[in-house]
């Protein structure tokens, strides 16, 4: 009796030792398939970010050693009129993207379902901004908005209105580029809102019909709920979108005039390259990572919190 419960107790053991052989070895395999990318992923991701957070310490023009100075820039920074102005102009991207880009880029999508003739056509135009070079896009507009024989004036010339100086204007150079980012990146978002459309259950709408309801209701109660983990991720990306934005503003206006359309990322384009004050721009680079890293965390968390109480989910 006692051979049998060392027999039972060394085969116990061993298979202890078997599994924890065969853990070690999935642990293994999974850190060698995994390391590759985990390599790419810190090289090019982490240590910028970290080479970034240093440099913004020091007083440095890229070519010298750099002076350390602490917290000087941040202080620099903080105080800094331009900075504060560029900050606000992100925002308005900001609330642009997330409160114009998107819903336009839902009410086009829904245009593609509806039983209007030539509509697939209207997909193929509809999408063509978006493939469009920015630096070409933003050559077109700088035409149609110019003050004397653009598009854009003619067409308020023939309302009787006079012509506008809308890249030249402090007051309407920010809604003139404003307007040609929506143009540009709707069709984004429509494509997005597209194939999320695409994957709702034909059985759910056929059932809500079957219950006499509206076409309003099933926006609202099967479109809009199963549509949410597809707003969440495009407002996500329309927020880090226009807190790094910098293309479409640098060849338009280059921040005039003024500064009445600088942004962070052209701001610290300026400071890097023309003012050569690479310790200053990292700082601005820094910032504007921290607040699209607070901003993502907060969208994250509401929408935890939105699925836990069950408003407008699956």
């Amino acid at each position: 009796m006692q051979q049998v419960h060392t027999s039972l107790s060394q085969v116990k053991a061993e298979a202890k030792v078997k599994a924890k052989k065969r853990k070690m070895k999935n642990v293994l395999t999974i850190t060698l398939f995994v390391s590759p990318a985990l390599i790419v992923y810190a090289l090019y991701v982490i240590y910028p970010i970290l080479a970034t957070l240093n440099y913004s310490f020091y007083d440095w023009s890229g070519s010298n050693v750099g002076t350390f100075i602490g917290l000087q820039n941040y202080v620099q920074l903080f105080n800094d009129s331009i900075f504060w102005t560029a900050l606000l102009n992100n925002t308005w991207i900001t609330l642009t993207s997330v409160f114009v880009q998107i819903p336009l880029g839902l009410i086009m999508a829904l245009m593609l379902f509806a039983p209007i003739k030539g509509i697939k056509l209207m997909s193929s135009v509809y999408f063509f901004p978006f493939l469009m070079s920015t630096v070409a896009i933003g050559l077109l507009w700088i035409y149609m908005f110019d003050p004397i024989n653009g598009s854009i004036n003619q067409l308020i010339n023939f309302f009787g209105f006079e012509n506008v100086a809308w890249l030249s204007g402090e007051n309407s150079a920010l809604i003139a580029v404003l307007f040609v980012i929506v143009w540009q990146f709707a069709p984004f978002y429509m494509i997005l809102f597209r194939a999320a459309i695409v994957g709702i259950p034909e059985e759910l709408y056929e059932a809500a019909e079957i219950d006499g309801a509206k076409p309003w209701h099933k926006f609202i109660k099967i479109t809009l709920p199963l549509l949410m983990p597809t707003i969440v991720s495009s407002s996500i990306l329309a927020i880090v979108g226009s807190l790094k934005a910098f293309d479409i503003f640098y060849v338009m206006t280059g921040g005039g005039p003024n500064h009445a359309t600088e942004l962070m990322g052209t701001y610290m384009f300026k400071q890097a390259f023309v003012n050569f004050n690479m310790g200053y721009a990292s700082a601005i680079a820094f910032v504007m990572f921290f607040i699209a890293l607070i901003v993502v965390i907060i969208i994250q968390v509401l929408d935890y919190y939105r699925q836990k109480k069950g408003v407008f989910s699956e």
